[in-house]
């Protein structure tokens, strides 16, 4: 290799090969590098995109950034199937492999604690979302209704607006409880801005859970036999993924 290094994640060695057709950033294949019984998967990047300015550069482009991530997200999903990975930062790039063993010796004592704590187990993301109700556009009172009439009914609409965001909100709230109660571990995330996701309704529950991947299929049911519960209420299951929320690990780049 001649170019940077990019790192994907760290991870045990493992026997089952990747794809062949796989490609990851830029393009390029993945690479094992390894380095006292740990493994770092790398692809080369050139310089002239993934040195420290133009990355900077290039992370304000979103276009770039939404095709680098769909790469970094394509390789840590092929690892998920053979391995436990630790995903590293998108955009973690290193000068060399030397720079890679560095780090992976710097920090080994912490990937070896992450790996045992995680291995056999992936990560659940659940949202639950509020519909937003469809009403009618608010008219100013005319000669078939009087004023009053018009205020009574803006504060019933704002009532049941109300009402449907607590009820919302308690279903959300005894769901994650019951999902916690049955993962390992589990995480609870800022809600979701609806400008940034293009979701419909209102964002009220952003968890992730830690669930061995032997109890995946009974989880995936708890989730499912939700769903229908409350009318208005949208639930989200996704994964299973790589345990990001997690592995407490993130890059360090040199380049």
């Amino acid at each position: 290799m001649t170019g940077l290094r990019y790192v994907y994640a760290v991870c045990r060695p493992f026997g089952t090969p990747l794809q062949a057709e796989l490609t990851g950033v830029a393009g390029a294949p993945p690479k094992q590098l390894s380095h006292h019984g740990l493994v770092a998967v790398v692809s080369e990047v050139p310089a002239e995109d993934f040195a420290e300015e133009p990355l900077r550069a290039h992370l304000e482009d979103l276009e770039w950034l939404t095709a680098t991530a769909r790469a970094h997200q394509s390789v840590i999903d092929a690892l998920t199937v053979v391995t436990t990975p630790l995903p590293l930062r998108l955009g973690t790039v290193f000068q060399d492999d030397s720079s890679v063993r560095v780090m992976m010796e710097a920090r080994e004592e912490a990937f070896r604690r992450t790996l045992d704590r995680l291995d056999g187990r992936v990560e659940w993301g659940v949202k639950v979302y509020a519909e937003t109700e469809q009403t009618e556009p608010e008219r100013s009172p005319g000669k078939a209704a009087s004023g009053r009439d018009y205020l009574r009914q803006r504060r019933q609409r704002n009532r049941s607006h109300e009402e449907m965001w607590e009820n919302s909100e308690r279903f959300a709230g005894r769901l994650h409880h019951t999902l916690a109660e049955y993962a390992e571990d589990s995480r609870l995330h800022a809600p979701q801005n609806p400008a940034l996701s293009r979701a419909s309704g209102r964002n009220v529950l952003n968890a992730a859970y830690l669930v061995p991947r032997s109890d995946s299929e009974e989880f995936v049911e708890k989730v499912d036999r939700t769903k229908d519960e409350l009318s208005g209420v949208r639930v989200e299951l996704t994964g299973p993924w790589a345990a990001y929320s997690f592995s407490g690990i993130d890059g360090e780049a040199d380049a």
